[in-house]
């Protein structure tokens, strides 16, 4: 049995000297604390790197069945007042959507920005020629539309009505609205006195048709006539709306911030020359995320092109102040896919750093020590020049 641990003795790798012919130097307890220190920052530099995970990315054709896509915005405009100011979408299926407020929030602010009223959120309407629906709000039961209407017997009880029935006239609409009676109650005069010294911000999110499309924020009440887009700014004229404004937020689907997800993020358009239209060009690539617990992120990366132009008829500029962002599918889908990394990858590296910062370590010191050894000998014998 003893013959068997002696033949078994003989396979130490690692023969030990005594401790009686150890020699512990200076220069050696040096090595020592700067390997420590190079294998603890090796060591962590691993950890981290472990820890996160190994993300693969794919580029296919998009054949995701989704409907609809969904804009968040987070817009101010701090020269109009909001009850100036509309959010209009439509897309390429010919599908429009006027005044989409219905899960867009308005808030008015001071000309320094600040919030002076809470946000305001309303109904989406649809305004158009042949709508003749009247609302029962007013407490006239049927009230005149001053003989603007084509049908005699066509009711207009709020003063949007009464504006409708003199767009379809052609008319102009009367500088003083308070002589109207559905206007009084609107307090349309002092609508008029804040139209140009109070901002706006308009936040939310919408949910239109995923097909290429386009969405403004523009002065004035939107309407169709004979499907076609309106603006109504009376009593003023569209040159006397100044569109600076500031983005603070557009992202299509999942929020996620990131430069790739919203690159118009603090984004400000300043109107230097009067009426301006701002234009932003954007395509948009449908983008997944699986993390590793097997959840799965639908978001839109895009990018953007940036154009505007000052709308005069001096200068022969046709188009109306304005921010408008027209966006593009893209037919290709990014998927990003999160994996943990192997363990064993992450035990084999944390081996080749300690045994390759002891053996290059090992290698320094006995250099030294032999140097500093040979050095010493010379300086004994008196060979040292």
């Amino acid at each position: 049995m003893l013959n068997i641990f002696e033949k078994l003795r003989r396979f130490d790798a690692y023969p030990k000297t005594l401790e009686d012919v150890r020699i512990k130097t200076y220069g050696g307890a040096v090595v020592t604390v700067i390997s420590l220190t190079i294998m603890t920052l090796l060591f962590w530099t691993e950890l981290v790197d472990y820890l996160t995970p190994n993300v693969s990315e794919e580029l296919f054709v998009d054949t995701s069945r989704s409907p609809s896509i969904q804009i968040n915005l987070d817009l101010v405009v701090p020269t109009i007042s909001c009850d100036f100011l509309a959010l209009d979408a439509m897309d390429s299926s010919g599908e429009q959507h006027l005044q989409i407020d219905h899960n867009i929030y308005k808030r008015r602010l001071d000309v320094h920005g600040q919030p002076i009223a809470e946000p305001k959120k309303e109904d989406i309407t649809i305004k158009s020629k042949n709508n003749t629906e009247v609302e029962t709000t007013n407490k006239t039961e049927c009230g005149s539309c001053y003989g603007a209407s084509f049908d005699p017997h066509r009711c207009c009880n709020t003063c949007e009505d009464v504006r409708e029935a003199y767009r379809e006239r052609r008319w102009a609409f009367p500088d003083n609205p308070e002589n109207i009676t559905q206007c009084k109650e609107e307090k349309f005069s002092e609508k008029l006195k804040t139209a140009f010294s109070q901002g706006c911000q308009i936040y939310g999110s919408l949910i239109v048709n995923r097909v290429s499309g386009s969405f403004h924020v523009a002065p004035g009440k939107s309407f169709s006539i004979n499907h076609v887009h309106v603006h109504d700014v009376q009593p003023f004229s569209s040159t006397e709306f100044n569109t600076t404004h500031k983005i603070r937020h557009l992202s299509f689907g999942a929020s996620i911030d990131s430069d790739s997800h919203n690159p118009l993020k603090d984004t400000v358009g300043l109107a230097e020359e009067g009426a301006t239209m701002f234009q932003y060009h954007i395509k948009i690539v449908p983008t997944a995320y699986v993390k590793r617990d097997g959840q799965v992120i639908n978001a839109n990366q895009f990018s953007v092109t940036k154009h505007r132009k000052v709308v005069s008829i001096m200068s022969g500029e046709s188009g109306m102040p304005g921010i408008f962002f027209q966006y593009e599918l893209s037919p290709l889908m990014v998927k990003y896919t999160e994996q943990s990394r192997s363990f064993g990858h992450f035990a084999t590296n944390v081996c080749a750093i300690i045994g390759g910062v002891y053996t290059v370590a090992g290698l320094i010191d006995t250099l030294l020590y032999h140097s500093v050894k040979l050095i010493q000998k010379k300086i004994e014998l008196g060979k040292l020049n």
